[in-house]
């Protein structure tokens, strides 16, 4: 193993260094601590490590389109996504999210809700999807179709 000078290192050396990266990384998280904003961000960013992903761009949300309708407790929140031809409505409510792929197809879908994915679901014939239970936090979805995969915007529940 050469050093940085052209030198050959001791055998013992990369020992030391190991070492000493292990204390920097100690004496950092100790006095330099991430914040937990950035931490979220760099999760996200994460979340798209599929590169080749298209961004599932949101198009419609209740919460901001819709008119609101005296008297209406609990309404669920209709959100619309669409990525070239493929077009994914869904409905978030308290009891889950609730969606559909179109045109219908069957695909694979992953809630993202931070650093780990929820169980991973899939559509029916019909392009129909359940999921269980509500997200916590922010929260996003991928999906893999014949197409490739798809990611949705990032979105608070």
């Amino acid at each position: 193993m050469s050093d940085i000078g052209g030198e050959d290192a001791f055998e013992g050396e990369d020992l030391g260094l190991d070492l000493l990266e292990e204390e920097l990384r100690r004496a950092t998280a100790i006095l330099d601590p991430v914040p937990p904003e950035l931490r979220q961000i760099a999760v996200e960013a994460f979340a798209l490590h599929d590169l080749d992903a298209k961004i599932a761009e949101l198009t419609f949300d209740s919460v901001v389109d819709a008119i609101p309708v005296r008297g209406a407790v609990d309404v669920p929140r209709m959100l619309t996504f669409h990525a070239g031809g493929v077009t994914v409505d869904v409905e978030l409510s308290a009891q889950g999210l609730m969606g559909q792929v179109l045109p219908p197809q069957t695909a694979g879908i992953e809630v993202l809700s931070g650093p780990v994915s929820g169980s991973p679901l899939e559509t029916d014939a019909m392009g129909r999807f359940t999921y269980g239970e509500p997200p916590a936090g922010p929260f996003a979805l991928r999906l893999r179709t014949g197409e490739g995969v798809l990611v949705t915007d990032w979105l608070t529940a």
